[in-house]
C-alpha cells in the first residue's frame, strides 16, 4: 500500500503500522496481535474500496472494530469466560488509542441544538435530517447511539 499521506500528515494506518513495529520491538506478544487484527481491518477495507481510506473511513473500520471487541467481551463474560473477555476488553483499549477523543455532553449538546435550529426539526419524523447533521459536525466524535438518545430527548422536548 502507499503512504495516504497528504502534506506530512500521518494517516491512522501508518501510525497503526508504525505501533506495530514498535510492538515487536519490544516482544509486547498482546499488543502486537491486537495491532496486527486492527491493520488486517484497515488493509482490507481499502482493498475493497480499491483505494487508500480517508480519515473518516479509517475511524469507521475502528469504530466497528471495536464494537465487535465490546460484543465478544459481553457474549465471553455471559459464557463464563473472563479471561477471554479481558482479552477482548484490552484490545477495544487499545484501539480506542487511534479513535479521536470523544466530543464532551456540553459539546455534544451544542451542536445537537445547532442541528435542530438549522433544520427546523420539530418532531420525531425528522430524527433522521438532524441525525446527519449532527453526525456531520461531530466528525467522528461522538457514537451513533449517544447522539440518538440526545437527539430524541431533545425532539420529545421540543414537541411537548
Amino acid at each position: 500500500m502507499g503512504s495516504g499521506a497528504t502534506l506530512g500528515a500521518v494517516t491512522i494506518t501508518e501510525r497503526v503500522q508504525s505501533d506495530l513495529a514498535a510492538a515487536a520491538k519490544a516482544r509486547d506478544q498482546a499488543r502486537l496481535a491486537a495491532l496486527r487484527l486492527v491493520l488486517d481491518s484497515l488493509r482490507k477495507e481499502a482493498k475493497e474500496a480499491r483505494r487508500e481510506l480517508d480519515e473518516q473511513q479509517e475511524i469507521a473500520v475502528l469504530k466497528r472494530e471495536r464494537k465487535r471487541r465490546a460484543e465478544a467481551a459481553e457474549a465471553y463474560r455471559g459464557g463464563g469466560r473472563a479471561e477471554l473477555a479481558e482479552k477482548e476488553e484490552a484490545e477495544g483499549v487499545l484501539i480506542d488509542e487511534y479513535l479521536p477523543e470523544q466530543l464532551s455532553d456540553e459539546e455534544l449538546e451544542g451542536i445537537v441544538s445547532e442541528a435542530l435550529a438549522e433544520t427546523g426539526a420539530a418532531s420525531a419524523k425528522e430524527m433522521g435530517k438532524v441525525m446527519s447533521a449532527v453526525m456531520a459536525k461531530a466528525g467522528g466524535r461522538a457514537d451513533g447511539r449517544r447522539v440518538s438518545e440526545l437527539v430524541r430527548s431533545k425532539l420529545e422536548q421540543v414537541q411537548t
